[in-house]
């Protein structure tokens, strides 16, 4: 069982007890829902938009990925730049996903 997200721009595909980091977001309490689901897989072989389908999942901790450099040049002209980036994000790890009124949780 599974189910694909949209959070941040991006796309996920994620099961219960998957953990997965996304683009970093505000959230008071250790808990996260997300109600933007593209798709859900409830059974092998089967995809299909469900009408009413939620994911929640809990926060474990916040971070800032590796290091990319972005590098510029424009040869014989003398330019040269250097600049690094790392972007933040948060580390979830997914509870429980609810579609059309079935929950599907991880195994304990």
């Amino acid at each position: 069982m599974y189910a694909v997200i949209r959070t941040g721009g991006k796309q996920y595909r994620v099961a219960p007890g998957d953990v997965v980091k996304i683009e970093s977001v505000v959230s008071e309490n250790q808990t996260i829902e997300f109600s933007d689901v593209l798709a859900v897989s409830g059974e092998p072989g089967t995809m299909a938009k469900p009408a009413a389908a939620k994911v929640t999942a809990e926060i474990l901790g916040e971070g800032r990925a590796a290091k990319i450099l972005v590098f510029h040049l424009k040869r014989k002209k003398q330019y040269k730049k250097l600049q690094g980036h790392r972007q933040n994000f948060t580390e979830v790890r997914i509870k429980a996903i609810e579609a059309d009124g079935v929950t599907y949780t991880a195994a304990s």
